[in-house]
């Protein structure tokens, strides 16, 4: 039955729960894939809807999106499982993450009048660098090089788990060879304070550039400063100029030297004297960490995650 070229169609179906979050182009839902014999699988849905101002440019980056994290399987990735079209509206079917973003967990901090740990705010970034490394260095079937660069490295883009796993997600804006060379030269794409200098200048990006948007959101975890607050890109153009990026000591004394040090090599302005990978980032983050042989893991970041959202049933979803 199952022979080389047999095609069928899968018995399943989506079951939607309730609404989880709604955005100026679509929402997302918290839903239940069901299949034979009483399969069943807790999945999210992302929508997006022609109208309301959707353009056909925001429909194919929604398809490029579902089509590229399809094969992209990491633990540190929110897995995609499937797309589909459905009376006019897309949606994509993906890894339901049980807990918050990276923004809610600096929200609760500043609510709290809290300091989030060295060790988590290192840890969470050392988890983003192994996913973009994986992400970065993904061949397709053929071996082919993909040449994916995420483009939004973000507090928002960074989710955590109840039970302390950190997962990328929204490529939505993400590049890729098999997608064709975008014209970032005339359209520039991602959030202005998490871009790195050539994406704000248009002068095209590749994996440094999400080393240094990386850098940035480590910088604010540990300083709780954002290094660009700024409202229009040519006010970002201006401060990157004429602004040098001190040291997160520099607003706060807890960062030790050799912290520092790591830090601004992410950020350093020209994408030469970055890291060379975003595993090389990884890699200095964890000889830091774990330099007394003992240090933060998914187990203790799910601890702390519970800690600082008591109101979230580690155990209950629905």
């Amino acid at each position: 039955m199952f022979d080389d070229g047999y095609e069928f169609e899968a018995e399943t179906r989506i079951k939607i729960l309730k609404r989880i979050a709604d955005g100026g182009m679509g929402s997302i839902y918290l839903a239940r894939q069901e299949g034979a014999e009483g399969f069943s699988k807790i999945v999210a849905i992302k929508t997006i809807k022609p109208g309301r101002g959707v353009t056909e440019r925001n429909i194919k980056l929604f398809i490029d999106e579902a089509k590229l994290v399809a094969d992209l399987i990491h633990s540190t990735i929110v897995q995609v499982y499937g797309f589909g079209v459905l009376e006019n509206s897309y949606y994509i079917v993906m890894e339901y993450v049980h807990g918050r973003n990276l923004k809610d967990l600096v929200r609760r901090h500043t609510q709290l009048r809290l300091r989030m740990p060295v060790d988590v705010c290192t840890f969470i970034i050392s988890r983003v660098c192994r996913g973009l490394h994986y992400a970065h260095t993904k061949r397709g079937p053929s071996g082919e090089p993909l040449g994916i660069v995420h483009r939004d490295i973000t507090p928002t883009n960074i989710l955590i788990d109840v039970n302390g796993f950190v997962k990328i997600t929204d490529f939505g804006i993400a590049k890729a060879l098999t997608m064709g060379i975008p014209d970032e030269r005339r359209v520039v794409m991602g959030k202005l304070p998490y871009m790195s200098p050539e994406q704000a200048a248009a002068a095209g990006t590749d994996h440094r550039s999400d080393i240094f948007s990386a850098g940035l959101v480590l910088y604010e975890l540990l300083s709780g400063v954002r290094v660009y607050g700024v409202s229009s890109r040519e006010e970002l153009l201006k401060r990157m100029e004429e602004y040098r990026i001190k040291p997160p000591s520099s607003l706060s004394p807890r960062v030790p030297p050799e912290l520092d040090e790591i830090v601004m090599r992410a950020l350093e302005p020209l994408p030469a004297n970055r890291y060379s990978s975003a595993m090389e980032f990884c890699i200095a983050l964890e000889k830091f960490m774990y330099a007394d042989r003992y240090g933060p893991t998914n187990e203790k970041l799910g601890r702390y995650f519970q800690k600082m959202f008591p109101e979230i049933d580690r155990h209950r979803i629905i």
